[in-house]
């Protein structure tokens, strides 16, 4: 990802300054989407399946949030939300000011061209039956736009700017591979100049030799048309490449959410670090050196029956017991990075009366590094007593043997 255009110093230098003084374009409160689980003949309602349990944030002019978390944290389900592909269970959406939370398919219909999406799956996003000069160019017909020149004129632009040939424009998504029908989905999410584009793992089904192309044309594109985007990934190179802000998701929550360059440098959530810890460095000389890679215990917990107090306590190689009872509040720490969590990395304790660590924390302590372990004890009461007072009786055991030894 060397080739991208936005370089790490250009966006630390104007990302803080501008983000503060432009104007809020999406607003999410609240936000929750449930999926019902249903039994029996009556299909009576057991259960629900907590894809997104209430999110915060809000996406600016001209910025890019980038959203990551493992798979089934609930990254795309809120994508879909936010764009009203789906209703949401409870919260709002505001877009340019208005509840767009309640609005029916007639009432979306106009909000359309300002919001757009880059879905995942590049198979099943495209219509077989369609050519791709139909598949592209839906968007003019659905809001009866005739651009200048024409629509083919258009839409062969288009596809000659994502980099397929205007050539294209009567074949069919069957002959293309996987990566040039994401450029096929780029093309006809960016033809109508939306304001604000979801992008759902747009790169991840592109080779690596050409996923910096694609992101320099998205860096490109937002320069030219002003777009905002909200993009969601799996891979933590990419998306610092190309996020101003990013929110970490975990289990349907938001768990840190803060400037790119805070976030990679000095992660506040445990699982922040966790993640961060398995990006793979490229340095020949750290061949054969000890990882210091955070395996967390276990699988995600269902989003069915989600732990009590902090979802990531039967995860946590820190949580105590106010982590099991009590849900940490997304709070401001540092300016411009917020956290959910009672023992933070890289700041003070926010809860140092309670220094038992769990069975469970003690379990998962078991799969980290000792250098981990000993940079988050700096920063955690809870650790440090759980290292005291494991210290105490092997002090003591020696100061015995040493005394039984003298008496012989």
């Amino acid at each position: 990802m060397s080739e991208t255009k936005k370089t790490d110093e250009a966006k630390t230098d104007a990302a803080p300054v501008a983000t503060d003084e432009r104007e809020v374009l999406l607003k999410v409160e609240g936000l929750k989407k449930h999926f019902p689980i249903r039994k029996g003949v009556l299909q009576r309602q057991v259960g629900a399946v907590k894809a997104v349990d209430g999110i915060d944030f809000e996406v600016r002019k001209g910025e890019t949030l980038g959203v990551v978390g493992e798979s089934g944290c609930g990254k795309s389900t809120m994508g879909r939300v936010i764009t009203r592909l789906q209703d949401p269970t409870g919260g709002s959406i505001h877009f340019e000011g208005q509840d767009i939370t309640r609005l029916s398919t007639a009432g979306m219909r106009p909000l359309r061209r300002d919001i757009q999406m880059i879905f995942q799956d590049p198979y099943g996003s495209l219509n077989p039956r369609h050519t791709i000069g139909s598949i592209v160019s839906a968007p003019f017909r659905l809001q009866g736009v005739e651009p200048e020149g024409g629509v083919k004129k258009e839409v062969q632009r288009l596809l000659e700017l994502v980099g397929l040939s205007p050539e294209h424009y009567n074949r069919y998504p069957h002959e293309f591979s996987g990566g040039q029908r994401q450029r096929i989905g780029i093309a006809r999410a960016l033809a109508l100049k939306p304001k604000l584009v979801v992008a759902d793992e747009p790169v991840s089904a592109l080779d690596v030799s050409i996923q910096a192309q694609v992101v320099n044309l998205m860096d490109d594109l937002q320069s030219e048309l002003g777009l905002t985007y909200v993009i969601i990934a799996h891979d933590l190179s990419v998306v610092r490449h190309v996020s101003d802000r990013i929110a970490v998701m975990y289990l349907g929550k938001i768990v840190e959410l803060s400037d790119r360059t805070s976030l990679y440098e000095a992660p506040m959530h445990p699982y922040t670090k966790a993640l961060m810890s398995a990006v793979p460095v490229p340095d020949p000389k750290r061949r054969g050196a000890k990882s210091e890679r955070i395996l967390l215990k276990g699988d995600v917990p269902s989003p069915i029956s989600p732990p009590s107090g902090c979802r990531f306590h039967t995860r946590c190689w820190k949580a105590t017991e106010i982590c099991r009872t009590t849900e940490p509040a997304l709070v401001e720490l540092k300016p411009g990075q917020q956290v959910a969590c009672h023992h933070p990395e890289n700041f003070e304790d926010q809860a140092p009366q309670d220094t038992v660590l769990l069975t469970v924390a003690k379990e998962a302590a078991e799969l980290v590094a000792d250098e981990v372990l000993a940079e988050s004890a700096a920063t955690s009461a809870a650790l440090k007593a759980e290292a005291a007072s494991e210290e105490t009786p092997a002090s003591a055991d020696a100061e015995d043997d040493r005394q039984e030894s003298t008496d012989k």
